[in-house]
Formats: C-alpha cells, sequence, structure tokens
C-alpha cells in the first residue's frame, strides 16, 4: 500500500493513515487502502482490536484538495461511484466485527471527523485534537456520515455542528458525546494502550455479537427489537466462549 500502513501485532492491528505531507487527507485511492487494510485483518483470528491512527500532525484533515478539483469536473455516474466508495469505507468501520480505536493526536476535520465518528472509541488529545465538519463552507454536505453522527449524537446536536461548521476541541466533542475519552496529550500512548488491553481480554464472539447487536437495534420498533434481541441472546448461548466462560465462572 501507498498510502496506509498496516501493523499486525496480535492481539492489536495497528491502522495508520501515512499521509502526512498532506496531513492524511483523503482521496480515492487512500479510501480504497483504507477499506482494504480493514478486511486483511477481519478474519485474522490473532487480531483481537484495532487501532486507527495518522502520521505527523495531523489525524485526518478530510478531502485531499487535489481530490476536491478532479471530482468537481465527474459525471454524475462517476460522482455515484466515488460517493459509493466513501460510504462502503465508512460502512467497513463501523460494522467491523472487532473494536476499533480511533487514536486522534491532531485534527480531525470532515472526512477525518467522519473516520473518528465512525469508530467504536475515538481517544483524543486534550490539546492537539480539534474536530469539525467544514463541508458546508465550501458548498459541499457532510452527507454518508450524517447517517451515523445523527445515531450517535443525536438530531439537536448534528445539526449544531453541520450547520455552524465549527472547530471544537477534545473535551467539547467529549461532552457532545461525538468521542468516548479524552487524556493529556502525552498521555495518549498510553490511554489507547491500556483500553485496547482491557477490550482485548473480553470475548472475541462476545464483542462481534455486541456489535452486531447494537448495529441492527437503530430504529427497531420496540416489539421487533425485543424479538431480535432475544434471539440474538439465545445465539450467543451456543458459542465455546459463553459455554467456557460459564464453566470458569461456576468453578
Amino acid at each position: 500500500m501507498e498510502f496506509i500502513l498496516n501493523e499486525i501485532e496480535p492481539p492489536t492491528a495497528r491502522i495508520t493513515l501515512n499521509r502526512p505531507d498532506k496531513r492524511n487527507a483523503l482521496n480515492g485511492k487512500v479510501l480504497r487502502e483504507l477499506q482494504s487494510a480493514f478486511e486483511n485483518v477481519r478474519n485474522n483470528a490473532d487480531i483481537r482490536t484495532v487501532i486507527l491512527q495518522g502520521a505527523g500532525k495531523a489525524f485526518c484533515a478530510g478531502a485531499d484538495l487535489g481530490y476536491l478539483q478532479e471530482i468537481s469536473n465527474y459525471s454524475v455516474s462517476e460522482n455515484m461511484d466515488d460517493s459509493r466508495l466513501l460510504q462502503e469505507t465508512f460502512h467497513t468501520i463501523y460494522s467491523f466485527p472487532k473494536p476499533v480505536i480511533a487514536k486522534i493526536h491532531g485534527p480531525a476535520i470532515a472526512g477525518g471527523c467522519g473516520l473518528a465518528t465512525v469508530c467504536d472509541f475515538s481517544v483524543a488529545a486534550r490539546n492537539g485534537a480539534k474536530f469539525g465538519y467544514s463541508e458546508v463552507k465550501i458548498g459541499f454536505i457532510p452527507a454518508v456520515v450524517s447517517v451515523y453522527l445523527l445515531r450517535k449524537i443525536g438530531d439537536t446536536r448534528t445539526r449544531r455542528i453541520l450547520l455552524s461548521a465549527e472547530t471544537f476541541g477534545a473535551d467539547e466533542a467529549e461532552r457532545i458525546g461525538l468521542i468516548t475519552h479524552v487524556v493529556d496529550d502525552d498521555k495518549l500512548d498510553e490511554a489507547v494502550n491500556e483500553l485496547a488491553a482491557a477490550v482485548t481480554a473480553n470475548s472475541s464472539s462476545s464483542l462481534a455479537l455486541t456489535k452486531e447487536l447494537l448495529n441492527n437495534l437503530h430504529d427497531m420498533p420496540l416489539d421487533a427489537g425485543l424479538r431480535y434481541a432475544a434471539t440474538m441472546n439465545a445465539v450467543t448461548r451456543l458459542t465455546d466462549d459463553c459455554r467456557n466462560g460459564i464453566a470458569r465462572f461456576l468453578k
């Protein structure tokens, strides 16, 4: 890969956006490589969690300027294909069966903020990390990520940050529920490693099933949600992890 580093260090994989000279900006090639990096570790039983991070001073500054110029000349069908690529990449991360932790040391803007949004955990440096969706400033819209953002922080806060295009810090991002953890900048590595270790200690099958449960429960009517939850409960009881875990607990 040209723009993505994929370090396999069981039980964790580190996927790094590696365009530091471009502030890890996104384009079609970066998105395809990012999607491929996640798919490469999907079925690796030795990998229990994934850390997504950026090289250089930024986590991800959004779309590459050259990329924006390129898509401005796309046909309707080309724009549809490109939009689907973004949608598929975000959904690959959001629906990934292993927990994904975003390590955010610097700015996460526009599409970069979208990457943080679709991860299960986002750990941010208190002073270095910045967040915001700047799309409406240039006549664009944060269309794909809005689907995930509405689920994550609700309608009122989503409208606020998408329509204002404001930039805000890690403490505010945590307050509104966009990210999960804020730590001092010099404690970021330690905090991410500790979180990865804590998550990895849990049952891998239970983690995958819990993610599937949470992803599918959104927008289900109450009765349908309860029926689905009961089915998932029954399925989980048949897994080796559940049977072995109960046996160990009873001993």
